[in-house]
């Protein structure tokens, strides 16, 4: 185990934060992309967090980009650790709002809607990670998520409630 304090003083811990979206739609289908750098599997639509930017809004903008549509984003699924890569990945559940299914331009190569249940997982979702917290999310279990400032102040700036299901 390495510590944050070095002979010079204490210094942040580097990590990558990465966000991902199951959003489904009125028929009850779930987003999926192919990325150009994972093409070999289908996965939820997400991406890494940009600095100064909330979970909630990395998730919406990653979607966004990758697929073209607005989303409503209602809970907190799950997290993930990569420590291989340092990465840690907040899943959310979400719901469709508006827009065309667009892949993006050097990112993806194909952006659909699937009806996707634990049955037909494996036709679309083909790496281990990916497919466990797709099927996480599936159970909509929320976790509480809060986004807030602490200075000069405690501001809260958003609040997400659990909810088992």
């Amino acid at each position: 185990m390495t510590s944050t304090a070095g002979p010079e003083g204490y210094h942040p811990p580097k990590h990558l934060v990465g966000v991902a979206g199951y959003i489904t739609n009125e028929k009850g289908e779930v987003l999926l992309v192919r990325n150009l750098h994972r093409s070999y599997t289908a996965e939820i639509p997400g991406g890494l967090l940009e600095e100064g930017e909330t979970l909630i809004e990395g998730v919406k903008r990653e979607i966004l980009e990758e697929t073209g549509v607005e989303v409503k984003i209602n809970g907190l699924s799950t997290v993930n650790q990569n420590l291989s890569s340092g990465n840690i990945s907040v899943v959310f559940n979400g719901e469709y709002v508006s827009g065309e299914l667009t892949p993006q331009e050097g990112e993806t190569s194909e952006v659909f809607f699937e009806k996707l249940g634990e049955h037909n997982i494996d036709e679309f979702i083909t790496a281990t990670q990916l497919k466990d917290r797709t099927l996480d999310a599936m159970k909509e279990q929320f976790v509480p998520h809060q986004t807030y400032r602490s200075r000069p102040e405690y501001q809260r700036i958003t609040r997400l409630e659990g909810r088992g299901s």
